[in-house]
């Protein structure tokens, strides 16, 4: 069963300063105007905050479950996952910590681990 919108945004509802946002017909979730997670059109696709020197590792590593950004998003630290190939414990951990890279520190250890 693929994860849903639904899913993504239990995750997200008690993390601070964290709200929705539909950008362009995609549900987005951000903290200001930092984007940590954004739905594909056809929400089959979770783009979330990556490291970006990790990220290509990670495609190689489960090609099934990772791509990389297009051309013009390879600048930001960000991936795509593909989200009928993952577990909702999977995509809990990689929004959070998409999440962790937008917000301070202190507020980061606010939320427990995935």
């Amino acid at each position: 069963m693929s994860i849903t919108a639904d899913d993504v945004r239990r995750i997200t509802a008690d993390l601070p300063r964290s709200y929705e946002v539909v950008v362009r017909d995609q549900i987005t979730f951000r903290v200001g105007q930092l984007v940590y997670a954004k739905f594909s059109r056809d929400e089959t696709v979770l783009g979330v905050g990556f490291p970006k020197e990790e990220r290509a590792a990670m495609v190689a590593a489960e090609p099934d479950k990772f791509m990389l950004p297009r051309a013009s998003d390879m600048r930001f630290n960000w991936i795509l996952v593909r989200l009928d190939a993952l577990e909702l414990p999977e995509v809990r951990e990689l929004v959070i910590d998409g999440w962790r890279m937008c917000v301070p520190k202190s507020v980061a250890r606010s939320v427990g681990g995935p």
